[in-house]
């Protein structure tokens, strides 16, 4: 395996501090070169002196003058390089061989694509990046031979039960011999909640997964099953797959990451505990086998394996997920933006759990309507991200 020096974009979240978990067992192949993060100034020094990181990216100068204080470490500490720009620079520093891509939002785009565009090894964590710039983004990592590994569960499952032959490509049409992807989804905390009860849910009882420890935003996500949906295009453009040939199943367990169908009738399944520390070592090791850390999985423990079909009267956001996927790029654009403030609002208690996904299909309506939309380029889709994301405050100002 060659050494990688590795750029970690958005550490102090739950992907960044599993990527180093696993990066930090490996330090005769990996070190880390470069850390960033948008809030959390303490947990970043820490990491920071941990890793022994050489450069540190932070929003402002004021989260800069909280990270020089939170730091403890020998000596003055990493160089700190301040603003989204220097996202961009970093990833394009010679010195970096590997980007794990986990920020959050449209905010981690800008980055993603610049790694795409030097040829990186990229660890996609940031849906962001093929939801709303799908067709652009993989185009530049194809054109620009970037390797692209994905680290969602669900993806990386996929990617492992690929034929062998495609797993080193970025396709251009579905792999030979596959009949469909099967995503799973565990279904969230209200896979069972009487439908006229969930009106009332508060952001705790949403944020509760059943089986994951993650973000309050992604947890919610989870809830609605956005997050599968969001699934369902990105799937769509890492394995240029029809919409007709992915079909997302509930599986309550989350050991059952994901499937692929053969035309034999055969199915693949990878399975593993619900811990990223796996996806991400795969990404990072490939196409060796690494330690993740994590525990034997005791298939005698689990006892069985249950799977039902999604209903979408109680996950109306999935069904918009696979109607802006057969609408167009812009409308998956929309879904995302639309969604990320639907879900910030009723986090902050300003809408209903309800209301996210009437939020989102008002949205959709005003967004494919138009006839101006040109996603030809990053600016075209960060400006339709930013319209859409003041369409969806208005209307959950009206709603609050």
């Amino acid at each position: 395996m060659k050494f990688q020096q590795l750029c970690v974009l958005g550490s102090t979240g739950s992907i960044g501090e599993s990527t180093l978990d696993v990066a930090l067992r490996h330090p005769e192949t990996m070190a880390v070169y470069a850390l960033s993060a948008y809030s959390r100034m303490e947990k970043l020094a820490e990491q920071a002196r941990i890793a022994r990181a050489k450069i540190v990216i932070v929003p402002t100068e004021q989260a800069r003058d909280r990270f020089r204080q939170a730091w403890a470490g020998d000596g003055a500490g990493p160089e700190i390089r301040i603003g989204a720009q220097a996202l961009v620079d970093t990833v394009l520093d010679s010195e970096v061989t590997t980007v794990m891509a986990a920020i959050v939002g449209a905010a981690g785009l800008p980055s993603a694509l610049a790694a795409a565009k030097a040829g990186k090894r990229i660890l996609l964590a940031n849906k962001e990046a093929l939801v709303a710039a799908g067709g652009l983004f993989m185009r530049t990592a194809r054109e620009n031979g970037a390797e692209l590994l994905p680290i969602d569960s669900e993806h990386n499952a996929i990617f492992q039960c690929m034929p062998q032959v495609t797993r080193a490509t970025i396709p251009t049409e579905p792999a030979a011999g596959v009949r469909r992807l099967l995503l799973t989804g565990s279904g969230g905390p209200f896979r069972q909640t009487a439908i006229d009860q969930l009106a009332g849910v508060t952001p705790d009882q949403a944020c509760a997964h059943p089986n994951w420890s993650m973000g309050r935003k992604i947890s919610v996500d989870s809830a609605t099953m956005l997050n599968k949906g969001l699934e369902v295009i990105e799937a769509h453009w890492l394995f240029a797959m029809p919409v007709d040939r992915i079909k997302v199943v509930i599986h309550p367990q989350s050991m059952v990451h994901s499937m692929v169908e053969y035309e034999d009738g055969s199915i693949l399944a990878q399975l593993g505990q619900p811990d990223m520390r796996t996806p991400i070592a795969y990404g990072l090791g490939f196409p060796e086998r690494i330690d993740s850390g994590v525990g034997l999985l005791q298939l005698a423990m689990l006892g069985r394996l249950d799977f039902e079909e999604p209903d979408f009267e109680r996950f109306p956001c999935l069904r918009l997920s696979f109607d802006a996927l057969k609408t167009g790029q812009a409308a998956c654009v929309a879904l995302n933006a639309a969604n990320e403030i639907a879900v910030d609002c009723f986090l902050k208690q300003q809408i209903r759990y309800t209301e996210i996904a009437p939020v989102i299909e008002s949205c959709l309506e005003r967004i494919t309507g138009r006839s101006d939309t040109s996603l030809d380029s990053l600016d075209d889709v960060l400006a339709l991200d930013a319209h859409t994301r003041g369409i969806a405050t208005e209307l959950c100002q009206l709603k609050a």
